[in-house]
């Protein structure tokens, strides 16, 4: 497509904002044409502050609207399969924000819906955007560490989601660790054949009312004999903390550190910095290339870098994450390499 690609986003809380923000000021070759969202006045406030000339309550409007080219899919994951489908459908192409829907069954309806009607979909793991996971990417794949054989995550967070949050959410593992396991697939370059799952509550005591909890950990195989562990935590109340380290046969990589500014305080009392209050400050330019990435693809014509394979595939680590936490077992996952572009 040589013209601009015309836009809507679907869901405009926090991150659906962003993503609109992003559109209508930021992505060049983009032109944000209407944004949705059910909660009245929402979608009308949200329109008039970015200056997009349509706004609709109901976002069938958006997928019966025929000057529109692509969608933005930024609304609760129980809604994903329902809203992929009609885009689909409507043959409009597809930005969903993670998990790609909320069950496996429903991940390969959707595929089917988008092999179908010949539409291209991107899901929002926005880590494989940020320059330091490409860079640790490029670095691996440039032989720089020999060969990758562990992957080392930690996502740390201390604002825990509210309660109706937490009900609807899939669970810490389909909610918060999927992205790691995503990232590990990615840096790895390898598949996943088995996962053992822990959890517990060790603080936030309501989640255990929604049979989830707020401290777990992962243990990874690959089909290149590479294993990880992934640590999944919403008690961090000193910051935000996402770390990863990937160890090579002659070598390691790290990413990530709890620094936010490069800036020292020093005092009698020592030596201090500040962390990374959130995942805004720590990704907010990766949720922007991330979105110039899926544009740039539409505008050539060329398959999203994540897609809706890569989705699926990242949901049944998710999934049987879960189930093997909750039946206290490892899971063998046979079905991933079947999956195929």
């Amino acid at each position: 497509m040589s013209k601009k690609i015309r836009c809507a986003v679907l869901g405009l809380g926090r991150l659906g904002y962003w993503h609109a923000e992003n559109l209508s000021r930021r992505v060049k070759g983009a032109d944000l044409t209407a944004v949705a969202d059910p909660l009245e006045g929402r979608a009308e406030q949200v329109a008039r502050e970015l200056g997009v000339p349509k706004w609709f309550q109901n976002p069938d409007d958006v997928f019966e609207d025929p000057d529109i080219d692509a969608v933005a899919i930024v609304t609760p994951t129980t809604t994903h399969a329902e809203m992929i489908k009609k885009a689909a459908a409507s043959r409009k192409h597809i930005f969903v924000e993670k998990p790609i829907t909320h069950t496996v069954e429903e991940a390969d309806e959707v595929i089917k819906a988008i092999r179908d009607h010949q539409v291209y979909c991107q899901v929002g793991f926005m880590r494989r955007f940020d320059p330091s996971y490409v860079e640790a990417k490029r670095r691996i794949d440039a032989g720089d560490i020999g060969k990758p054989i562990y992957f080392k995550g930690v996502t740390r967070d201390g604002i825990a989601p509210p309660p109706n949050f937490i009900q609807h959410s899939g669970g810490l593992f389909l909610d918060f660790s999927i992205h790691d396991y995503d990232a590990a697939r990615f840096l790895l370059g390898a598949e996943v054949t088995s996962v053992t799952a822990l959890g517990s509550v060790v603080h936030k005591q309501y989640v255990a009312e929604f049979n989830d909890v707020d401290q777990a950990l992962t243990y990874l195989t690959f089909d290149s004999g590479a294993a990880a562990d992934i640590e999944a935590s919403r008690n961090a109340n000193y910051g935000y903390d996402i770390r990863a380290e990937i160890i090579g046969t002659e070598g390691a990589i790290q990413i990530g550190n709890l620094q936010h500014h490069n800036l020292k305080v020093l005092t009698k009392k020592g030596c201090t910095h500040d962390i990374v209050p959130d995942f805004p400050s720590l990704f907010m330019d990766a949720y922007l290339l991330e979105m110039i990435s899926f544009i740039d693809c539409l505008k050539n014509d060329q398959k999203p870098l994540v897609d809706e394979y890569d989705g699926k595939i990242a949901l049944e680590i998710a999934v049987a994450a879960t189930k093997s936490y909750r039946e206290k077992t490892t899971i063998q996952l046979e079905s991933v390499h079947s999956v195929s572009n």
